[in-house]
């Protein structure tokens, strides 16, 4: 699924637009970096709620499709200024981190 049609179909604001076409292959939750550079693959959504810069590093370096913030927090200008200069997607929902997680894996199964 695109990312466009998840930011669409979750109602999400988006921060920093990164690659609207862009596939969505799967998604990863962790608020821990370091778990998030050994687990997540190229082409995850990543969901947390960390919100200082070094995400934009950790999406960079995984090659992540985008980085939503869940609970409705918002990262400083400069975290989305720097997703912007490195092409990372960051979106903001309002719903809690289980919520968001469920309602992405329905999309991703093609459930949703």
């Amino acid at each position: 699924m695109r990312l466009s049609d998840v930011v669409e179909r979750l109602g999400l604001e988006v921060l920093a637009r990164g690659n609207p076409e862009r596939e969505v292959n799967w998604a990863y939750t962790s608020d821990l970096l370091s778990d998030v550079m050994a687990g997540a693959q190229p082409g995850d959504m990543w969901l947390t709620i960390q919100r200082h810069m070094n995400i934009v590093a950790v999406a960079k370096l995984r090659d992540l499709t985008g980085i939503v913030l869940a609970k409705g927090i918002k990262p400083a200008q400069e975290v989305v200024d720097k997703a912007r200069e490195e092409g990372i997607a960051l979106m903001v929902s309002d719903k809690p981190l289980f919520e968001l997680c469920g309602e992405l894996y329905q999309l991703l199964r093609g459930r949703g």
